[in-house]
């Protein structure tokens, strides 16, 4: 019975794998290899944009997670991927990172950020640098020196319709300046490629509960839609822009999974863009202080898989990532970034929170004893510190309904 099973799948296969054939040698595919090569191949259009110092991702959790980090956006490394993470950012970051990116080309950078009541703000300084060296036909030295690129950036984000039952919808925009320089070499023209470059991010972020199966205030689902590194041509050279979508969700309280559809956008000519990708990623925390992620990018000629974790000490997280870059040459790329974040503290929210709990906690304890005068003045003092703390406005209105509804039963009672 086993063996017929077996013929039965292969038998199935084999007629499934005949009819796509013939409709891919129908199609506008030739042949699988057309498919295939179209898929992962080389995009013609790769490397035709100016400033990779704006497109090669830093490190962190986000690079752990192969990018696609546009709505998860809970630690510092949100800046590249989701201007609107910071204003959802629940502590004051300070972080650094090194990426041993291609062949000699590394870079490092410092990020900072920090949110203050509804408004996020965060500071980003990236350089890029890799050493050049000219030789000459007999093999002598003719210059030397680094090709560099510098970029100072600048972020601001603020949650709009903030609450207990629908967190907000954070709105961000980042300023991007970026400086390229390109050492001298023998017959080079006398126009410099050297150039300054500008460029922005617009995003948002959204967070809401679905089909949650754990206890927790932070919701659970989150959504995003990002236009990065959008800004002028630098000479004939487009920016790396592109146009982001992105989802996460945590089913259970330990796993995340996240997704990122990314489409480029070469300004200087459409056809010129690189094809869309995509970038999937998982993050799990195995203790309170240890987790680790992973995660695969599709994109023509530049696949790759990460592999990543964070140990966090006291206040500091340590950031290790490998990255396998399938990129199409006989030999892939593999880099690692490292990195280090420091925690400065929430600004006292958390203490905030815990107050504004009591306060609501005792305001319906009174309520259940009758004593509505005491219960509304806890609800106004959680509202005193929380505006947006939904239960207490709902106590608040119970109170007063109560008191109308006793009021009338008053009236009407004398009116007898």
């Amino acid at each position: 019975m086993r063996k017929r099973s077996w013929e039965i799948i292969c038998l199935f296969l084999a007629s499934a794998a005949a009819v796509n054939a013939a409709n891919f040698d129908s199609g506008a595919y030739g042949s699988w290899h057309d498919f295939f090569s179209d898929l992962y191949g080389q995009d013609e259009n790769n490397g035709l944009t100016a400033f990779s110092v704006l497109a090669v991702p830093m490190g962190g959790r986000s690079e752990g997670m192969a990018g696609a980090f546009s709505a998860v956006c809970d630690d510092i490394s949100f800046f590249e991927w989701n201007p609107a993470g910071s204003a959802m950012l629940n502590k004051t970051e300070l972080a650094f990172f090194h990426n041993n990116w291609i062949a000699d080309t590394k870079i490092e950078s410092a990020v900072f950020s920090m949110r203050l009541a509804r408004l996020g703000i965060a500071a980003v300084a990236k350089w890029l640098y890799t050493p050049f060296t000219e030789y000459g036909g007999w093999g002598e030295r003719l210059s030397k020196g680094y090709y560099s690129e510098v970029a100072g950036m600048l972020n601001a984000s603020y949650n709009f319709f903030p609450g207990y039952y629908f967190p907000g919808l954070s709105l961000g925009v980042s300023l991007k300046g970026a400086f390229r320089s390109m050492p001298e070499f023998s017959g080079s023209t006398e126009v410099s490629q050297s150039a300054a470059g500008f460029a922005a991010d617009v995003g948002i972020l959204t967070r809401v509960n679905f089909l949650k199966l754990y206890d927790s205030r932070d919701k659970n689902m989150s959504f995003a839609l990002v236009l990065r590194n959008f800004g002028p041509p630098i000479m004939d050279e487009g920016m790396p822009s592109m146009a982001v979508a992105g989802f996460s969700y945590r089913p259970v309280r330990p796993f995340l999974i996240s997704f990122d559809f990314s489409y480029p956008l070469n300004f200087v000519d459409l056809s010129l863009s690189e094809k869309p990708f995509f970038a999937l990623g998982f993050s799990a925390m195995l203790t309170r202080f240890l987790s680790m992620r992973t995660g695969f990018q599709l994109k023509a000629g530049g696949s790759k898989f990460t592999l990543g974790s964070s140990l966090e000490i006291g206040a500091a997280a340590l950031e290790v990532n490998y990255t396998l870059d399938l990129a199409t040459q006989m030999q892939p790329l593999n880099r690692v970034t490292l990195g280090v974040r420091l925690d400065l503290g929430d600004g006292g929210r958390e203490k905030q929170a815990q107050l504004v709990d009591e306060y609501y906690l005792a305001g319906l304890d009174a309520y259940s004893q009758g004593d509505d005068e005491k219960a509304l003045d806890f609800f106004k003092a959680a509202l005193e510190l929380d505006p947006f703390f939904d239960p207490a406005h709902e106590g608040v209105s119970a109170v007063n309904n109560f008191r109308a509804l006793s009021g009338r039963i008053q009236e009407i009672g004398t009116f007898d």
